[in-house]
């Protein structure tokens, strides 16, 4: 009985780490934490460089700033003339998405 016993108590100590090790391999694979995937945070960002660059593409003037606003990259913009735009870019994408 004893034998049983000792064996049955080894069999569950070499099983109890393996499953735990499991479940922390699910969780930092993306794993089901509130049905949420890493992946949906993890979204690949234009830098403030690229932003300029997809920016001053053909537009004639000079770059006077940018600012990050959240998933909005803000590029300040002077055109031949003397006016002044805020050209928004997208900070997930890249895509200018228009000017004030």
């Amino acid at each position: 009985m004893t034998r049983i016993i000792v064996a049955s108590l080894a069999f569950l100590i070499s099983v109890l780490p393996l499953g735990s090790a499991a479940a922390q391999d699910r969780d930092q694979d993306g794993g089901q934490r509130g049905g949420e995937s890493r992946q949906a945070d993890e979204r690949p960002r234009v830098s403030m460089g690229q932003a300029v660059q997809r920016t001053s593409a053909g537009r004639p003037g000079r770059f006077l700033g940018a600012s990050n606003r959240g998933d909005t990259i803000v590029v300040r913009w002077e055109y031949p003339g003397g006016r002044v735009a805020d050209i928004m870019v997208d900070a997930r994408t890249g895509r200018v998405l228009g000017e004030r």
